[in-house]
């Protein structure tokens, strides 16, 4: 771990993207679906299917599947893990939910059962009626390895956790400020997306390397034109969003040149393009409009499709100077589940500052959210290895203080995470040209309709545009294309505009040479 590559992807459990890597027949001790009876109780209040009192977990068939997005905000996730949800709660989506946001009372265990109950209530409130029983038995699935080679692929031919759990029962931003910084500074939910530009200041690892003399870089996913992690760092990272965040082509050049820096963050395109496993981009982008152009057939084959790239990159790292694979791991991660079922709950967690008080929603960020997938690639890792022990998002951090001497811990939460040290057991490395090449399904051409894109803006899109005008207004800096009175939405042909316009001032290394 000279040198380690780290790559987050978005919105999906455990049990949905590799829970069917082992059953019983493969002698691992993995916990999987294969041989288990799972499923979800039928809300009575269902208007279709309720007789059948239950959805089993089955395999999706749908590879686009959930579409639309299930719910993914604190109180969906609540929902999801205890079943609670209140009648006024009932058929409202993130911001409209109201106190208190579902949540469980103090010590109470999570029955994972809610996960049919929340779809149908944000499907509901999404299309304006509720669904069938096919539409919303869809959350109750999982994809084979057949249908998602690369990932399960390189499970098998290296180490996979089946207890990696993400640090908050809640959406995106938290969860990425967490693998980064090991809090979220009381924040809960992405939106108002101000909260993590103006006050999220928390020291990021991104500084501690910094401060120890150790080299890093973001590279995001083509045609995103910011970082989501600079984002939800903006106060620490501002001055060298110039420098330190480059697209995801660069990373190509840099492993081929034997050139990555101590430490690589990749980030997917995560909302204008194909090469995420999000759910549904189209409906990702906002409730209640189907976009189909903004993700032609399924964002998981694009999720597939770039690992493929990563793992291309890294296994020809094969020069005996500067980076190679000899002395540089690859550690594959999600930020959070995105409301895909998973069936083990997760567990109580330290909180990052006992002396603070309740964050934002009033949570007290003492437990965790649920399963994601976490895999672990490198010559000194043994084909087939099944780490069961309890880890998370803030095990990054605590590894890389201990391996790299960075001191002390960040938050209570880093502290008390358990390192992943442990998984590099062999003596004498695997040969990577004996590695297998897992190919990724095909995966249509994303084209980049801007009125679709427009028009799919919903809470997610505006919250994103409300933090650019409000940043914008206090920096005093002009927007192409935002109108200029607050109360007026972006025109829909007039979305990329702004956003090019407004993200060219921070991240100029991302913004394409003909755009202006």
């Amino acid at each position: 771990m000279d040198h380690i590559v780290v790559v987050l992807f978005e919105n999906r459990s455990l049990d949905n993207v590799l829970g069917h890597l082992y059953g019983p027949e493969d002698g691992k001790t993995f916990e999987g679906v294969i041989g288990k009876d799972l499923s979800n109780p039928i809300p009575e209040w269902a208007e279709h299917g309720a007789e059948r009192k239950v959805v089993a977990y089955t395999v999706a068939t749908d590879m686009d599947s959930p579409n639309p997005d299930s719910g993914e905000e604190y109180p969906h996730t609540n929902t999801q893990l205890y079943n609670i949800l209140s009648e006024e709660n009932r058929f409202k989506l993130g911001e409209d939910i109201t106190a208190p946001y579902n949540a469980p009372e103090p010590g109470q265990n999570p029955t994972m059962d809610g996960y049919v109950t929340d779809y149908i209530s944000c499907f509901t409130a999404e299309m304006g009626r509720q669904p069938t029983y096919d539409e919303y038995s869809q959350i109750m699935t999982g994809f084979t390895p057949e249908q998602i080679p690369v990932l399960n692929g390189l499970a098998r031919a290296f180490g996979v956790f089946d207890h990696w759990f993400c640090e908050v029962p809640s959406q995106t931003l938290p969860n990425r400020s967490f693998w980064t910084a090991a809090t979220s500074s009381g924040f809960s939910v992405n939106a108002p997306v101000t909260n993590f530009i103006q006050h999220n200041t928390a020291e990021t690892i991104f500084n501690r390397l910094d401060d120890h003399g150790k080299t890093w870089k973001i590279y995001v996913g083509e045609p995103m034109q910011l970082s989501g992690t600079a984002l939800a760092h903006f106060q620490r990272l501002k001055d060298q969003l110039a420098t330190n965040i480059v697209p995801f082509a660069q990373f190509e050049a840099d492993a081929a040149n034997g050139d990555l820096p101590d430490f690589s963050f990749i980030e997917p395109c995560l909302a204008l393009g194909h090469n995420d496993y999000h759910p549904a981009c189209g409906r990702a982008m906002g409730h209640g409009v189907a976009i189909p152009s903004i993700d032609p057939p399924s964002s998981i084959l694009g999720g597939e499709a770039l690992l493929s790239r990563i793992y291309a990159a890294y296994k020809g790292m094969q020069s005996s100077s500067g980076t190679n694979v000899w002395n540089t791991a690859l550690l594959i991660g999600w930020d959070e589940p995105g409301g895909t079922y998973d069936h083990v709950p997760p567990p109580s967690v330290p909180t990052p500052d006992a002396s603070a008080p309740a964050g934002q929603d009033g949570f007290k960020f003492d437990r965790s959210g649920y399963r994601v997938p976490a895999i672990i690639v490198s010559p000194w890792v043994a084909e087939g290895d099944v780490f069961n022990q309890e880890h998370r998002h803030t095990s990054l951090i605590a590894t890389l203080r201990e391996q790299w001497d960075l001191g002390d811990p960040f938050t209570g939460r880093d502290a008390a995470a358990r390192t992943f040290s442990h998984v590099f057991t062999l003596e004498t490395p695997r040969d990577p040209k004996t590695w297998p090449v897992p190919q990724p399904r095909p995966v249509p051409p994303f084209m980049e309709d801007l009125t679709a894109l427009g028009q799919a803006l919903g809470p997610l899109g505006k919250a994103l545009f409300d933090g650019i005008r409000a940043y914008a207004k206090q920096a005093n800096i002009e927007i192409d294309g935002m109108p200029k009175d607050p109360k007026v939405d972006v025109p829909p042909e007039e979305v990329m505009t702004v956003l090019r316009s407004f993200f060219a001032n921070f991240f100029p290394t991302l913004v394409p040479a003909t755009t202006s």
